[in-house]
């Protein structure tokens, strides 16, 4: 069993260069991820054969973009990012290189869960230079799109409340409240996969998305029941909501705060990031 750090406070790299490869969601092209130690702060991103250098991740580089989280790094764009940022941080890595071929990171099975276990492969040792502080929160934020709604409230430490309400009698309305370490991350949030919906499939594919989704990579609701049981946890989905939105929180850092969200989105998630990041660089009255 990995002895993963404690909390989020430490500064840590990997012990090696670790890689995995799949199928991009979307795209449904072949992409391969090689993650490996970094002496900088932060995540960096290269790209396989471009000789320019890594470019640090920052939240504003995040693109609104549907159904994933997309970077706009300059020439080009970074697609579905979100599982393995969320599994990057969520583990406690703050010093990390990833190097991708192609510009979208491979769904694998749909959850952060090998990430994790590439992450375990290679091994966590200390960095070389501290972990990129944050400021203290120092009052409420809410962001809200119709009827959803993000807020992050200063305390002692980060936690999350995920809230999902769907009409499909297989999901309903499912909440979890999680205090994260990377314990908990690891064992709670990682196995989480991605969903979606019978009905909506082909809509997706004709508008180009999903191209590479399939039963083994993305859970699939009919409404009652799933296509591709079991679950790994009955409250799957909301463990899944919450996972994406530790990776669309992972470039500004885990906040002093707990972070609730009601029938969350890619779109709000980066929005909190965003007055996240605002709030940090504002110094207090």
């Amino acid at each position: 069993m990995t002895n993963w750090p404690q909390d989020y406070s430490g500064a840590w790299t990997l012990s090696r260069p670790v890689a995995r490869s799949g199928v991009g969601l979307h795209s449904g092209r072949d992409a391969e991820v090689v993650l490996r130690p970094s002496d900088r702060p932060g995540i960096h991103l290269s790209f396989s054969g471009d000789p320019r250098p890594a470019i640090r991740l920052r939240p504003d580089q995040v693109r609104d973009s549907s159904l994933c989280t997309t970077l706009e790094l300059g020439h080009r764009r970074v697609a579905t990012v979100e599982h393995l940022l969320a599994a990057l941080a969520g583990c406690g890595l703050s010093h990390v290189e990833i190097q991708l071929s192609g510009n979208e990171v491979p769904l694998l099975d749909g959850s952060a869960q090998d990430w994790v276990e590439a992450i375990a492969e290679a091994g966590m040792t200390p960095a070389g230079s501290p972990r990129p502080q944050q400021a203290p929160l120092q009052q409420p934020l809410v962001r809200s799109r119709g009827s959803s709604v993000i807020t992050a409230t200063p305390a002692e430490r980060f936690s999350l409340v995920g809230v999902i309400d769907f009409p499909q009698a297989a999901i309903g309305r499912q909440q979890l409240a999680i205090e994260l370490t990377p314990d908990r991350f690891v064992s709670e949030i990682a196995p989480a996969r991605t969903f979606g919906f019978r009905d909506q499939v082909e809509q997706l594919r004709a508008a180009g998305l999903i191209q590479g989704g399939a039963l083994d990579n993305a859970l699939v609701c009919d409404g009652d029941g799933w296509l591709n049981p079991p679950l790994r946890f009955p409250d799957e989905p909301v463990r899944h909501k919450i996972l994406d939105l530790i990776g669309d929180l992972a470039l500004v850092g885990f906040p002093q705060a707990q972070v609730l969200v009601y029938r969350g989105s890619h779109g709000l998630h980066t929005e909190l990031a965003a007055a996240l990041q605002d709030a940090s660089l504002t110094p207090a009255l």
